[in-house]
């Protein structure tokens, strides 16, 4: 019996936006080495239901795709397979054209073969030559006639190394409508329910999933695979252990889906990775990317990796990100031919094994922020590597419309970060981290943004107080740093009310930057402006009129850091663009928070080895099942 590696599919959403995700009816060109579409065809009143599409006479359709092309680098480097069958049905005269690429995205034909009438054509295909890169996809040619596509799949004899279900965790907070979304989209996806034991909703706020009106008609659909689990809000640290700990008492599961709530879903994307989760051959946590919710075709993260000497996450080939597909197909995007290797992938959908689970334990009482990398870190410690998965994918909010430094969440990036760095970094005194996180005070400072620094100060002085505060915190932290905002005015949000608010000297505007590049201060000019902006913050009260009325306005994108410390005050956009926030300069915190910013990062530089020890020792209490399990009882 073959086993079903992955379904040709087209999108649940008659989006056009989808398309191109999908399938490629274009043709493409290369003019001064950027992609163009010589023609647009893409229709989608072709696309005839979730597998099955009409060919227009003499036109051409690809489906070497994001969501529709086999990633074989991934399966030769990370599975047994070796043999793989690509199987396609057709009805009409068409030609059916089969390609793969190398690491380097070059194209090359693997065979061709002409069909008539209703036929089902079979590709053998082997993986060996894959190991830096590439993926095999086919086009479809339609001769003079329309011809019907009818489904293709991508199958092989191989047996899996695990039998196992998954059991699917979503965390939510107050977002009930997008996981009933959610929920109904697994219900109607036989194909992917026959490979999930439970589904457990984990509801942490007071906007009840279970009282929306159609809860009850997609309760009904999905039966006793569907769990409801309440608790109180531990964040998404504390919502996932949960649904790892519920996974670890059902011993039908062998993995569990972790998943965003403010998501959409592809649900082939879910049944490919419990596909390849199997396969793998060593346990293996099976990570998604991540599309813009808000801009569909917009591929945010690929693979992510933490550079250890600055102790930083980023996403490989950070300057290629985001990947626009409705601008450059997979074909015409050499980089994405390349097998990239992650250290970690985000929780937005994250497939762990329970095997890991078991072994390494669940995560970090974090909250939110660095929860997920340092869970990878630490289980490729116990052998079990990271693979973010081509074709594996979802779409979620992206941080475009936020800035999540600069409110409560500063406190939990910057904690968690350090906290993840004492455990696993391999630097002395974790390399430079300890300088960026300066520099970020500094920063902020600068730009009169005193409550981010604040909370990073909090966020050391409590790390400097040891492992115990973590899972001690975990339900009032959040209600402590938020409650904090109400000491510092630039925090508040003015909302647009018909009176438009103005600063004395009217709204900056900038040349517009190329991608990439800004005008900042470097060398000798960064260090030079950084000292004469300190050094003047400390002398210069801000003049009596820059404090009634704000002295610029600054569009968000204009608002860097090497612009705001020039003015006393400014009005600048909120990032989401629901109003603007006022910075002002506060000669007396800014004092004193310059001086709580050398004083606590030299303390902490100075301990560094004896916390990293007490961090590490605790790392058995702090995520075991055990510990976690005693918190959701506290917690009730």
């Amino acid at each position: 019996m073959p086993h079903v590696l992955q379904n040709v599919v087209f999108p649940l959403d008659r989006d056009p936006d989808l398309l191109p995700l999908y399938v490629d009816p274009e043709t493409w060109s290369v003019i001064d080495e950027e992609p163009v579409r010589v023609s647009n065809r893409a229709q989608l009143g072709h696309v005839l239901d979730r597998h099955r599409a009409r060919i227009v006479a003499g036109r051409r359709v690809s489906f070497g795709t994001y969501f529709n092309a086999f990633p074989a680098s991934y399966w030769q480097h990370w599975t047994p397979v070796r043999d793989v069958r690509l199987t396609v049905r057709t009805s009409g005269p068409a030609t059916i054209l089969v390609y793969r690429s190398n690491g380097s995205g070059v194209r090359q034909r693997l065979e061709t073969r002409e069909v008539e009438g209703d036929a089902t054509s079979t590709f053998d295909l082997t993986l060996d030559q894959y190991s830096d890169g590439g993926w095999i996809w086919f086009d479809i040619v339609a001769d003079e006639r329309n011809a019907i596509f009818n489904g293709a799949e991508w199958t092989t004899e191989t047996a899996p190394a695990r039998e196992g279900k998954a059991s699917i965790g979503i965390t939510t907070y107050n977002k009930p409508d997008y996981c009933i979304w959610t929920l109904r989209n697994l219900a109607e996806s036989p194909e992917v329910l026959e490979l999930i034991d439970r589904v457990f909703v984990v509801d942490q706020g007071d906007r009840r999933v279970d009282a929306e009106e159609t809860y009850p008609e997609v309760s009904a659909a999905l039966g006793e695979t569907l769990q409801i689990v309440t608790q109180p809000n531990l964040g998404g640290s504390g919502g996932f252990a949960r649904a790892m700990s519920e996974t670890l008492a059902r011993s039908e599961s062998e993995f569990v889906q972790l998943l965003d709530d403010d998501v959409r879903i592809e649900p082939e994307s879910i049944r490919r990775s419990i596909v390849f989760g199997r396969f793998a051959t060593v346990p293996t946590i099976v990570g998604a990317h991540m599309f813009d919710l808000l801009d569909r075709p917009k591929l945010h993260a690929w693979a992510e990796v933490v550079d250890d000497v600055p102790f930083m996450w980023r996403t490989l080939y950070q300057e290629e990100m985001p990947h626009d597909f409705s601008a450059a197909n997979l074909r015409q995007s050499p980089m994405l031919h390349m097998r990239l290797d992650a250290d970690y992938n985000g929780w937005w959908m994250c497939l762990i094994p329970v095997e890991a689970l078991r072994n390494t334990g669940l995560p970090l009482p974090a909250f939110i922020k660095w929860d997920d990398a340092e869970y990878s870190l630490r289980a490729r410690e116990h052998g079990i590597p990271t693979v973010s998965m081509p074709g594996v994918a979802l779409w979620h909010v992206s941080w475009v419309g936020k800035d999540d430094q600069i409110d409560w969440q500063a406190y939990f990036h910057a904690r968690n970060r350090i906290v993840a760095a004492l455990i696993h970094s391999a630097m002395p005194r974790g390399g430079t981290l300890l300088r960026h996180s300066r520099r970020m005070d500094l920063k902020h400072l600068m730009m009169m943004q005193y409550y981010p620094v604040a909370l990073r100060h909090r966020a050391i002085r409590d790390i400097l107080s040891g492992p115990e505060h973590m899972r001690a915190g975990l339900e009032t932290t959040l209600p402590a740093v938020r409650a904090l905002a109400k000491d510092f005015p630039e925090t508040v949000v003015h909302k647009d009310s018909g009176v438009p608010m103005r600063s004395r000297k009217g709204r900056q505007v900038f040349k517009r930057q190329r991608k990439h590049t800004f005008d900042s201060p470097t060398g000798l000019r960064l260090r030079w402006f950084t000292f004469s902006t300190l050094v003047s913050h400390w002398i210069h009260a801000p003049r009596p009129e820059n404090l009634t009325t704000p002295e610029v306005e600054f569009g968000k994108g204009d608002a860097y850091w090497w612009r705001l410390p020039l003015f006393d005050s400014a009005l600048v956009s909120a990032a989401d663009g629901s109003g603007k926030n006022i910075y002002t300069r506060d000669r007396r915190k800014y004092r004193r928070m310059l001086f709580d910013t050398v004083v606590l990062h030299a303390r902490l530089r100075r301990r560094w080895p004896e916390l990293s020890r007490r961090y590490r020792d605790a790392m058995g209490e702090l995520t075991s099942l055990e510990s976690w399990r005693k918190t959701f009882e506290e917690s009730k």
